[in-house]
């Protein structure tokens, strides 16, 4: 039987913290929150090592040290409001949860929302919410947000995201070119948000988020 506790001390030692990842409500989170919960039945035993899980439909849960560094990169802060966009069956969410004021996790799969609600409330996180609909029109209703994340790849930014991020409030999203991925921080400003770029990294793009075809005769 897996030691899931044990693996989790491992994951942080040896995947977070050489990552560059130090802040302590980050490592607090990443070890409390047990990820083999919040995957399916037959991808828990793999829930640590290191990689992105596949959750089923093309999605995946997002390797613990991508996640972990788009959330230093963040900064996110105890009183924001986040918005967890493509948040599966909800372990992104449940970790930033740990850190923030409160997350409103949006997912288009009525069945991994559904398995969601369910796990998180009997892991007892109650400042957070999963919100089932189309990931590109997010969740206007509980905005605008001082923090948006993406749980996969995006090779556009829909228009309603960028609208639902409050002015100074900070997005990362990996963004896609083919195989290739890059996370980009960006931070609303009064002419859009800005971006750099922060470290490489690749994931299935999001239902909704790929680029628009080009219509040609």
């Amino acid at each position: 039987m897996t030691d899931f506790t044990a693996a989790r001390i491992a994951m942080v030692d040896c995947q977070i913290r050489p990552s560059d990842v130090t802040r302590y409500p980050i490592i607090k989170a990443m070890l409390t929150v047990p990820r083999e919960e919040y995957l399916p039945s037959a991808a828990k035993a793999v829930a640590y090592m290191g990689e992105h899980v596949e959750i089923g439909t093309g999605r995946v849960c997002l390797d613990p040290r991508v996640l972990a560094k788009i959330i230093d990169a963040l900064a996110i802060q105890p009183g924001d409001l986040v918005l967890d966009i493509g948040a599966g069956y909800g372990y992104s969410t449940a970790v930033v949860a740990m850190i923030a004021e409160a997350v409103v996790a949006i997912e288009s799969d009525e069945s991994f929302a559904e398995t969601a609600v369910g796990t998180l409330q009997a892991q007892g996180v109650d400042n957070a919410i999963v919100e089932t609909g189309p990931l590109e029109e997010g969740a206007a209703g509980h905005g605008p947000y001082d923090v948006v994340l993406m749980q996969g790849g995006a090779e556009r930014l829909p228009n309603a995201i960028e609208e639902q991020l409050r002015p100074d409030g900070r997005i990362a999203m990996i963004e896609m070119s083919g195989a290739f991925g890059a996370v980009k921080l960006g931070v609303k400003g009064a002419n859009g948000i800005t971006w750099r770029r922060i470290f490489d990294a690749t994931a299935p793009v999001l239902p909704g988020y790929a680029a628009e075809k080009a219509f040609v005769f």
